[in-house]
């Protein structure tokens, strides 16, 4: 067993420098250049988490921040744009066209400040509300989800089920994606009942085959092999790091840390970080891989592959919930540059959306601009619905 070094390095190695490397007389084995291909992959993975949470800590506030405060400008805006055309329906001359117009805005608006719990909005919104509003609406939103119904049987290569459940163009697109999102679910729940079969029937003719010859699987020796490897160097590091062999006070602190990383490790089978541990420890190549058979590394390799499945796990996890909060698509092998351009393009999309109410405002004080307006605003809504 190595001794502890006097003192402890600070940083642990990269994980190339427990690669299995290759001498000029004899290349690597296939199962040390797997070992070899799983550590890097690690190593790549763990390197995509790292920068992402870097970059998302050093985006990520100032993202938010800026989107709130332009999203709290424009609500600011779009009050003042429902009062006042509330006002003017009052007081204005409109044809009965233009009051139609006029009140399927002030719904509009209604609805995008529904959020607020404004006591105004909640008012004008009992307002609204007539009977006949309502069926006006509801025959608009009708005829624009039907529209939009038949764009997604077209995309989905299926009639929608139950179609007439859903009266909104908001309802019949998240029923598309439903319906989207179950079909992907369940052709992959497909591929992977078929490649569980294909397993399942390996490993039976494999047991099978070694039950007739009286035989251990190689499978669950390179489980036993790989258990007992991780055993072992969890053993030589609690051996090595125990607190309460160290007289200096400061040097029984950090042993008491490293022991807690160790502790933690060993709980979650992560061999990689128990053998950097080692090398942080021994200050050398951990014997542990040094000159190691080839099932023993095959066996080790099994580990490894677990963690590469939760490091993936784990990336596709943070990458989904850093989209959802920063609303732009955030991928770890993306260009930081481009998705800050992203950022950046969102935001100021915002700070048009704003800069438009608040155009939109000062322009429609003139009751003939205001009849212009409310027509191209029910032109352009017709537009985006169809």
């Amino acid at each position: 067993m190595t001794p502890l070094p006097e003192a402890l390095p600070d940083t642990a190695p990269a994980l190339s420098t427990l690669m299995v490397q290759a001498s000029a007389k004899a290349k690597l084995t296939p199962a040390q250049q797997r070992f070899n291909d799983l550590l890097a992959r690690i190593e790549l993975l763990s390197g995509h988490i790292q920068r992402l949470e870097s970059w998302s800590d050093r985006h990520r506030y100032g993202h938010i921040q800026a989107l709130r405060e332009w999203v709290q400008q424009a609500q600011v805006h779009r009050k003042s744009l429902l009062l006042f055309v509330h006002e003017r329906l009052q007081t204005t001359d409109f044809t009965d066209r233009q009051q139609r117009m006029a009140r399927g805005l002030v719904r509009g608006l209604i609805d995008q400040l529904a959020a607020s719990a404004d006591p105004q909005v909640q008012a004008l919104s009992d307002l609204y509300v007539s009977e006949e509003d309502t069926q006006e609406a509801a025959e608009e939103q009708a005829e624009a989800a039907r529209q939009l119904r038949e764009r997604i049987e077209e995309a989905l290569g299926q009639p929608l089920n139950k179609p007439s459940q859903y009266q909104t163009p908001e309802e019949m697109m998240a029923a598309g994606m439903r319906q989207w999102q179950q079909q992907q679910e369940a052709n992959e729940a497909k591929k992977n009942a078929k490649r569980t079969a294909r397993k399942a029937e390996k490993q039976a003719k494999k047991k099978s085959a070694a039950a007739e010859k009286g035989e251990v699987p190689v499978a669950m020796l390179r489980e036993l092999d790989a258990k007992s490897a991780i055993r072992t160097i969890f053993r030589q590091l609690a051996s090595a790091l125990h607190p309460d062999r160290e007289p200096d006070e400061q040097e029984r602190l950090r042993k008491t840390g490293l022991m807690s990383e160790v502790n933690a490790a060993y709980e979650k089978n992560d061999l990689t970080t128990l053998l950097r541990l080692q090398m942080q420890v021994t200050q050398g190549s951990p014997k542990s891989t040094a000159g190691m058979a080839d099932d023993k590394l095959m066996a080790m390799s099994m580990l490894l592959k677990e963690q590469v499945a939760a490091l993936e796990d784990d990336l596709d996890q943070l990458q989904s919930r850093l989209s959802r909060e920063l609303c732009v698509p955030v991928r770890a092998d993306a260009d930081e540059a481009v998705m800050a351009q992203s950022l950046q393009r969102l935001q100021a999309d915002q700070r048009h959306i704003t800069e438009s109410l608040e155009s939109d405002l000062r322009r429609i004080q003139n009751d003939a601009e205001l009849k212009r307006w409310l027509k191209e605003q029910w032109q352009l809504a017709k537009a985006t619905s169809a």
